[in-house]
C-alpha cells in the first residue's frame, strides 16, 4: 500500500504503542496495540489486516537479515556458555580487581572496539561484560545504556561502517555528489559536524569514570546496585531468556580463552572488514554464521560436548533471544504501519515552513529525532530525510558544497541516531537490552535523560553554526 498522509492520526499507533509501554512495562503488549490502532485508522479488516501486515512487514530481507543475525548471535552466547569461555574470562579479570569505574570503563573501550557492527556491538559487549559488571554491582540499566549509547554512534561516526557506506549510498546523485567516490567523501567531511555522535560517545566515557555523576532514574539504579546489591529492579523482566542464563559447561571444561572467547570475535571482525574491503561489501550475517560453525567444530573436538548436546545448547541460545526476536517484529510492524499512515510527511509537513538558513540544521536534527523516535529506525529516517534535507541545503548555498552542507547531513545522521536512543520501538535498543539482560523499558527510562542532556547540547550548537555558516 502506498503511504497516506493521514494527518494528526498518523502518529497515534506509535504514542499508544509508546505511552502503553512506559505505562504497562510491557513492550511485546504495548506494541501489538499500536499495531492494531493503525490498522483500525487505515479501515482495515484487523484480521486480514494483520495477516497482510506481517506478510508485508517480516517477509522480507531486511527483516529475515537482521532476524538471522539475532538467532546465530542467540547460539553463539549459548555456545559461549556451554565453552566456560565468558565464566572463564571473568575469572581472568577477577584477579585484576575490577570495581564498578573499571569495569563501566572497560565495557565503553569494548563497545568502542566493535565499531563495525551496531548489531554485533551491544551484543558482544553485553554478554561479554555482564557478569563482570554484576559482580561490581553495576546495575543492568547502566551496561545497557553503555552498550546502547557506544554502539550506533561510533558507527555514524566511521565512515567506512556500514552505516558510512549506507549515508553514501543514499547521497548518491544529490547535488554534487555524482558517484559513490564523492558521496563516499561527503561522509568523511560531515563527521566533524555529527555532534551528537561525538558528544554521545565522550559522556558515555565521562559517567563511567565518574567525571561526570549520575542523573535522572540512572542515580537510583545504581544506588539500588551498590547498596543493595540489586543489578535489576524488583519486577524487572529481564530481555534475556533463562535458557541462555542457565547454561553451564560440563563438569572439569576448561577453555582456552584465544580459541574459544577471543577467535570467534576475530573471525567476525575479520569477515565483516574483509568483505568490505575485498567486495565493497560488510557480509556481516555471514560472518557469525562463520563463527558459530568455528565454535561448534571446535567445542566438538575439544569434547565440550556431543553433537546433541551441542545441538540443544544452540537451540536453547535461539529460545533465550526469543523475547527480543518478537519484540523486535512487532517494531518492524509498527514501522510498516506508520509507513502507510504516512507518519514522516506529516511531521515534514508540519514543522517545513519553519525552516530558514538560520535553523536548518536544529530542525532537521529535531525533525529527524521525532521521526526516528516514533518509528524506531534511523536507517529509515535518513532515507526519508536526506533527499529532502540535503537538496534544500545545496539551494541555500547555490548549489555548492560548503560546510552547511555538510553539517546538514551530520544534522540528519545525529538526530536519527538520538531519536533511536530515546525510542523503545528501536532494534539497537532493544538489542543492547538483550545483550545486558536487562528490563527493555528501564533501560529506555535510564537512559533518555542522558541521551536528552546530549540532544540538547547539540542543538545549541547546531543554532550557532547554522548562524555562522
Amino acid at each position: 500500500m502506498e503511504p497516506v498522509n493521514f494527518g494528526i492520526l498518523s502518529i497515534l499507533p506509535a504514542v499508544a504503542a509508546l505511552a502503553l509501554a512506559f505505562i504497562t512495562r510491557d513492550a511485546i503488549f504495548s506494541l501489538i496495540v499500536g499495531c492494531l490502532i493503525g490498522l483500525v485508522i487505515t479501515g482495515q479488516n484487523i484480521f486480514v489486516g494483520v495477516s497482510q501486515l506481517m506478510q508485508g512487514a517480516l517477509g522480507n530481507a531486511d527483516f529475515i537479515w537482521v532476524l538471522g543475525i539475532e538467532v546465530f548471535v542467540g547460539i553463539l552466547v549459548a555456545l559461549f556458555q556451554k565453552s566456560g569461555a565468558i565464566d572463564g574470562f571473568t575469572k581472568a579479570l577477577e584477579n585484576k580487581s575490577i570495581k564498578a569505574r573499571g569495569a563501566q570503563l572497560l565495557a565503553w573501550l569494548l563497545g568502542i572496539f566493535i565499531f563495525f557492527s551496531d548489531y554485533f556491538s551491544p551484543l558482544y559487549t553485553g554478554t561479554v561484560m555482564r557478569d563482570i559488571t554484576d559482580k561490581a554491582k553495576v546495575s543492568r540499566e547502566k551496561l545497557s545504556y553503555i552498550c546502547d549509547s557506544t554502539s550506533a554512534p561510533i558507527c555514524t561516526l566511521i565512515p567506512f561502517s556500514s552505516w558510512g557506506i549506507y549515508i553514501a549510498g543514499l547521497l548518491v546523485g544529490i547535488g554534487v555528489f555524482a558517484d559513490k567516490m564523492t558521496a563516499q567523501n561527503a561522509v568523511v567531511q560531515m563527521v566533524k559536524y555529527n555532534f551528537y555522535g561525538i558528544f554521545a560517545i565522550a559522556m558515555v566515557g565521562l559517567i563511567a569514570a565518574g567525571i561526570i555523576p549520575d542523573f535522572g532514574p540512572m542515580k537510583k539504579a545504581e544506588k539500588r546496585a551498590r547498596e543493595e546489591g540489586k543489578v535489576l529492579a524488583d519486577g524487572a523482566k529481564p530481555l534475556i531468556g533463562k535458557e541462555l542464563s542457565e547454561i553451564k559447561p560440563n563438569a572439569g571444561i576448561k577453555p582456552n580463552l584465544f580459541i574459544n572467547f577471543f577467535m570467534p570475535a576475530i573471525i567476525i571482525i575479520a569477515t565483516t572488514v574483509g568483505t568490505y574491503l575485498v567486495l565493497g561489501s560488510a557480509k556481516t550475517l555471514e560472518a557469525f554464521i562463520a563463527a558459530v560453525t568455528y565454535q561448534f567444530i571446535v567445542m566438538l573436538i575439544q569434547r565440550m560436548g556431543t553433537i546433541q548436546e551441542l545441538v540443544e545448547t544452540s537451540i536453547n541460545g535461539i529460545k533465550g533471544v526469543m523475547s527480543a526476536i518478537i519484540i523486535l517484529a512487532l517494531a518492524y510492524c509498527l514501522n510498516s504501519i506508520t509507513k502507510q499512515l504516512g507518519t514522516a510527511s506529516f511531521v515534514i509537513d508540519a514543522t517545513s515552513n519553519w525552516i530558514t538558513p538560520t535553523l536548518l540544521l536544529v530542525f532537521t536534527f529535531v525533525i529527524c529525532a521525532f521521526i526516528s523516535f516514533f518509528t524506531g529506525t534511523s536507517w529509515g529516517t535518513y532515507a526519508i530525510m536526506i533527499p529532502i534535507a540535503v537538496p534544500l541545503a545545496f539551494d541555500m548555498t547555490g548549489g555548492a558544497a560548503t560546510g552547511l552542507v555538510y553539517a546538514t547531513i551530520a544534522s540528519v545522521v545525529g538526530g536519527g541516531c538520538f531519536g533511536d536512543h530515546c525510542s523503545p520501538l528501536s532494534d539497537t535498543t532493544i538489542l543492547s537490552s538483550l545483550g545486558a539482560g536487562a528490563d527493555h523499558i528501564d533501560h529506555v527510562k535510564t537512559q533518555i535523560p542522558y541521551a536528552l542532556s546530549i540532544g540538547a547540547l547539540t542543538c545549541v550548537l547546531y543554532l550557532i553554526l547554522g548562524i555562522t555558516l
